[in-house]
């Protein structure tokens, strides 16, 4: 029973992991490029709107369900380290929660509150913007190779 159960909890992980790399990867790759473009008070304007809607609840589940499964999987692990896949299963939970969890919440969301409290039209804030497209995107760098190594390593600790 707790065997089918941390499988079917770690299927979760690496699905919600995989969700995280590619929405990460996606800003890394172009949404950050492309926002970087526009005139700065446009890229701000932007930048601010999409950090509103990704507070709603699709991107939240995901980050806040694959942060719990993957919680549950770190615990569980005393119980299941007998068994093959118990390491994998371990490294993939913690790359998920200090790679994806805890980046977001030290690096990722502090710079998020700043540009929301950012006049776009305000003498400083095109080197501002410039400043937080660098170090957001960088640390956005570190999100997405962690929530994809995770879901590897989730994926291949499932039977």
């Amino acid at each position: 029973m707790l065997e089918a159960t941390v499988n079917t909890l770690t299927w979760l992980a690496a699905a919600g992991s995989a969700l995280l790399a590619g929405t990460f990867f996606a800003f890394s790759s172009f949404v950050m490029k492309g926002l970087s473009r526009l005139p700065p008070e446009r890229g701000i304007e932007a930048m601010q709107a999409i950090n509103v809607a990704a507070l709603e609840r699709g991107l939240m589940s995901v980050f806040f369900g694959t942060t719990g499964v993957c919680l549950l999987l770190a615990m569980a692990t005393p119980w299941t380290w007998s068994t093959t896949r118990a390491g994998p299963r371990l490294a993939g939970a913690l790359l998920l929660l200090v790679g994806g969890f805890v980046v977001t919440a030290a690096f990722n969301v502090p710079r998020n509150e700043l540009l929301a409290a950012l006049s776009p039209t305000s003498p400083e804030a095109a080197s501002q913007w410039r400043s937080y497209v660098a170090t957001w995107t960088a640390w956005n760098h570190v999100r997405t190779a962690a929530c994809l190594a995770a879901a590897l390593l989730l994926a291949r600790a499932t039977r």
